[in-house]
């Protein structure tokens, strides 16, 4: 049983995903938080993060460290979204695993099943065909991490999980439009275009591709539930779902954003694939269920982005 004043330590604590475990832990009473940022820990480099987790001996870890991205970015950078993401999971498991760490949430995506797998997503289709290639470099490193996960497990016993949320999106997201996914993508586009005139906006491939998206405050429940649990099964997905077409999103987000302007759809650029809904009844029966309406969720988040917007997390990799 974790108490509200073990030590728990969350990688990736300013970012989207991090920043919300934070918010729900807090909220819960947790004291005892700790939090490290990339220029003052390093968790590319083994030696460094070893040293870190064998002095501060946390009970709980909370993986929320990784180099993310859209489709653009990840076809660009295969090198880095690979290398980058498999050396910061393994650290951290090797670490937590090596010091005896009673407790570790590896968070992942939705990316890591494969293209054309049944829909809705189960556990169970994890390996079993080819992954969507716009996206394979982060999905092949996540994967691992969720085999090392699984590994530890089989091997010696220890309550360490593995979440698969569908595509986030809330606070701290990267609204970079080179870097960034389509959600927050789409409310930066339709706000820029707003107060350009209501200006056209222009967005990938035909619009036709559902999507299932959760609310990042959602995954902090989530996240919080598997910390007061000890969840059966070594890997579950996060999801509300429920999913629409990017052109349904788009509609919805001109609506929110209230631009009056025209939607082109460049059928050049690519869909990615064509379906990602997720099962989300193993979680389910565990007890957990988001909450988060999207439509209530862009709101809040395109709230939080015009509060934001003269400081816009801009990523150069």
């Amino acid at each position: 049983m974790i108490k509200k004043s073990d030590k728990i330590y969350i990688a990736g604590h300013r970012g989207m995903v991090g920043s919300a475990c934070w918010r729900a832990l807090e909220a819960e009473g947790y004291t005892n938080l700790v939090g490290k940022t990339s220029k003052e820990l390093d968790l590319r480099d083994q030696k460094t993060v070893e040293e870190f987790i064998r002095n501060e001996k946390p009970v709980v870890i909370i993986d929320a460290a990784a180099k993310v991205g859209g489709i653009l970015a990840n076809d660009t950078y295969p090198y880095e979204f690979l290398m980058d993401n498999m050396l910061i999971q393994n650290n951290l498991i090797r670490s937590a695993h090596e010091n005896d760490v009673p407790k570790f949430i590896f968070l992942g995506s939705s990316c890591i099943y494969p293209k054309f797998a049944p829909q809705p997503l189960k556990e169970e289709y994890l390996l079993t065909d080819s992954l969507e290639p716009t996206n394979e470099w982060y999905a092949i490193a996540k994967i691992s991490g969720v085999k090392l996960i699984e590994a530890l497990r089989k091997e010696y016993v220890r309550d360490y999980v593995s979440l698969m949320p569908t595509n986030l999106y809330g606070p701290n997201d990267n609204f970079d439009l080179k870097s960034s996914h389509v959600l927050p993508a789409m409310i930066r586009k339709f706000h820029e275009a707003k107060i350009n005139g209501n200006a056209p906006v222009e967005l990938w491939g035909t619009g036709s591709p559902m999507r299932e998206f959760l609310h990042v405050d959602d995954l902090g429940q989530a996240v919080l539930f598997a910390l007061k649990n000890e969840l059966d099964e070594h890997l579950y997905n996060v999801g509300t779902g429920v999913d629409l077409t990017i052109k349904e999103l788009a509609e919805l987000v001109q609506s929110t954003v209230e631009h009056q302007g025209e939607i082109v759809w460049d059928s050049t650029k690519p869909d990615g694939t064509p379906r990602k809904l997720m099962d989300n009844s193993k979680l389910e029966a565990q007890g957990w269920s988001s909450f988060i309406q999207l439509n209530d969720g862009i709101d809040s988040t395109y709230q939080w982005f015009k509060d934001s917007h003269s400081r816009l997390r801009e990523v150069s990799i």
